[in-house]
């Protein structure tokens, strides 16, 4: 083995884990029951392996529990992994133990083997739920209003045009060369109809004759070419391509309280927000002294406990593994301050440099980061990466068409109630005329 340093080589130490907190350390799944170090596996274990390799000492590793330990200035008291160490019964720690002030008085660290932040982890941005109407989304309401009120100006533009232009007024009796009476097509009626019909890309029957008419018509054909064509374009997209929402954005919308949300009641992150100044910080720290439901013994429950109403506050490290193992949640914003992991070990400790270096060459070697990839992105992740590559496009739905549905059947529904009021309306009619009864 290159660099190997037999300076430790009879040296044997007690290690502290955290079991079960994965990736860093867990019991391996096996149907042999496993004793001593074999039974336990995880990103700690090969740390701790790899530094042995490169030192040359032995090492048991340790259930430590879930209180990785603090220091009380008050009392002068310690607590957890921490007083294991101090105490003499174990001589490291290795974790996702953060290095903070408040421990570095009671204990010395490695350099951080491992850098992080505080971040939020909430449920995974939902879809909106499609609005009966989505085929109005291409346009906004204003371009909608516009486009009315352009339709009954050509409207009435026809039929003001074709009553003041000699060329649309015709002989309804051909075989009468001077008649009493002459007709013009652009009624009110046939006017919306053959804008409409232009409007909907479908034409009509109609043909306008003078040149003040045609030009209308032709402006309109045009401008209703460009609309529809930019219409059909964005239909496409707002139909097929759902923009997920998120509840929460930012460490902004936690101190406006608009989801609960909580952090591990032991440990640096309670320990950042108890010491922050910020006033934002100062607040979010105020809920969670008057909430302490919200509060978890460790990160796993907390993990488990996010849902729409809840976030939970954690290292950005840990919720970069349980995202790309629970497809429901996603890291929210940015960290919130910058440390690291490091190894636990004595005041004072003679092997402090030692490790130090070692874990420096680890570094250099890539070593690290490869452990962190087998950890993170390997050992039984990947579900939810390949889930989120899947192609965005989705077949459409019937909420996606719900409001098209709607529009044709009240449509169709009016146009046939209109049919049978106009037929009563005949039939009474004609009955009055010929002085019968409409009844019979």
């Amino acid at each position: 083995i290159d660099n190997v340093d037999n300076s430790l080589a009879n040296k044997t130490f007690v290690v502290l884990l955290n079991v079960p907190n994965k990736p860093y350390a867990s019991l391996v799944e096996s149907y042999e029951k496993l004793e001593g170090n074999s039974q336990y596996e995880g990103y700690g274990v090969d740390l701790i392996k790899e530094l042995a390799q490169k030192l040359g000492f032995n090492f048991i590793l340790k259930d430590g529990g879930n209180d990785y330990g603090s220091y009380n200035t008050t009392t002068n008291t310690t607590s957890g992994m921490l007083k294991e160490i101090i105490k003499g019964r174990a001589d490291l720690a290795i974790t996702d133990l953060t290095i903070t002030a408040a421990r570095q008085q009671v204990v010395d660290f490695s350099i951080p083997f491992m850098n992080l932040g505080i971040a939020i982890i909430h449920v995974e941005p939902q879809k909106d739920t499609q609005a009966f109407f989505t085929f109005m989304d291409p346009f906004s309401q204003g371009v909608w209003w516009l486009l009315g009120l352009s339709f009954l100006f050509v409207s009435f533009s026809f039929f003001i045009l074709g009553r003041l232009s000699p060329s649309e007024w015709d002989n309804p009796h051909p075989c009468i060369e001077e008649p009493s009476e002459l007709v013009n097509q652009f009624t009110i009626g046939n006017s919306l109809w053959f804008t409409t019909g232009a409007l909907l890309q479908q034409g009509s029957e109609m043909e306008p004759k003078a040149i003040s008419t045609r030009t209308v018509a032709s402006i309109w054909w045009f401008f209703t070419l460009l609309m529809v064509s930019s219409y059909t374009a964005n239909l496409a997209a707002f139909l097929t391509i759902e923009e997920p929402t998120s509840i929460i954005n930012s460490i902004d919308d936690l101190v406006a309280e608009k989801v609960a949300y909580g952090a591990k009641k032991i440990g640096s992150t309670r320990e950042f927000f108890e010491k922050s100044g910020d006033p934002r910080y100062i607040k979010m720290n105020e809920f969670m002294n008057a909430n302490p439901k919200y509060l978890t013994d460790s990160n796993t429950e907390g993990v488990n406990r996010v849902d729409k109403g809840y976030a939970f506050l954690m290292e950005s490290t840990s919720i970069e593994y349980h995202t790309m193992r629970m497809c429901n949640l996603s890291k929210i914003g940015n960290a919130l301050d910058e440390k690291g992991y490091g190894i636990a070990m004595r005041k004072n400790w003679p092997y402090r440099d030692k490790f130090n270096n070692a874990l420096l060459q680890l570094q250099e070697q890539g070593t690290l980061e490869k452990m962190k990839n087998k950890w993170w992105n390997e050992v039984g992740a990947g579900i939810c990466s390949s889930g989120k590559q899947r192609s965005e496009d989705t077949e459409l739905k019937m909420e996606n068409l719900s409001g098209i549905y709607i529009v044709l059947g009240v449509g169709s529904a009016l146009a046939f109630v209109y049919g049978i009021v106009i037929w009563f309306y005949y039939i009474h009619t004609k009955a009055r005329h010929y002085q019968v009864s409409s009844i019979k």
